[in-house]
């Protein structure tokens, strides 16, 4: 299906999409559960992730498998968010990678990224890069804008849904 969404078929991406969530939302629930942290935070995984896997979407070889590079990112994004709430993280060594960084390398998904976060009101925005974008904290974020922590989740999970609904809409 992505080799497909990758020569234009928008239909093959939705369908792509559609079920690769499932099995992100699985995994990162057992590796939440695995590791003591609360399932709540499942969405924001799953989330991420396929936001990820979308600006990312380029740097997947066709010729490779596609499973190693998802769980690759669901990992990376796992790992994010444990960092930002403040739980330390120990990698193996054999999950580093000392292939050269692709940095800067990726101004059209940036481009499109911002393009995104512009569809979105000023607090979403806001929200949507102090946590994702900054790694600031839930608390961090909801005490710079005056706000509870569970009304910053609940902006960041609609401000998440709304650029998940507008990709869709791009891709059709």
């Amino acid at each position: 299906m992505m080799r497909a969404a990758m020569s234009g078929d928008a239909s093959a991406y939705r369908t792509f999409l559609e079920a690769v969530s499932p099995v992100l939302r699985a995994s990162a629930r057992r590796n939440l559960m695995r590791i003591g942290r609360p399932i709540s935070d499942v969405e924001d995984i799953v989330q991420e992730t396929l936001l990820a896997i979308h600006l990312k979407r380029h740097t997947w070889e066709s010729d490779r498998p596609i499973r190693p590079w998802i769980a690759a990112i669901a990992r990376n994004k796992l790992v994010d968010l444990l960092r930002r709430r403040g739980h330390h993280v120990e990698i193996p060594i054999e999950y580093i990678d000392d292939s050269p960084s692709d940095e800067g390398s990726d101004p059209l998904g940036r481009h499109e990224l911002d393009r995104m976060l512009e569809t979105l009101n000023e607090r979403q925005r806001d929200i949507v890069r102090s946590l994702s974008l900054n790694g600031a904290t839930v608390r961090e974020t909801a005490n710079r804008l005056s706000m509870s922590e569970g009304a910053v989740r609940v902006s960041l999970h609609r401000a998440l849904g709304a650029l998940a609904a507008l990709y869709r809409r791009d891709s059709k």
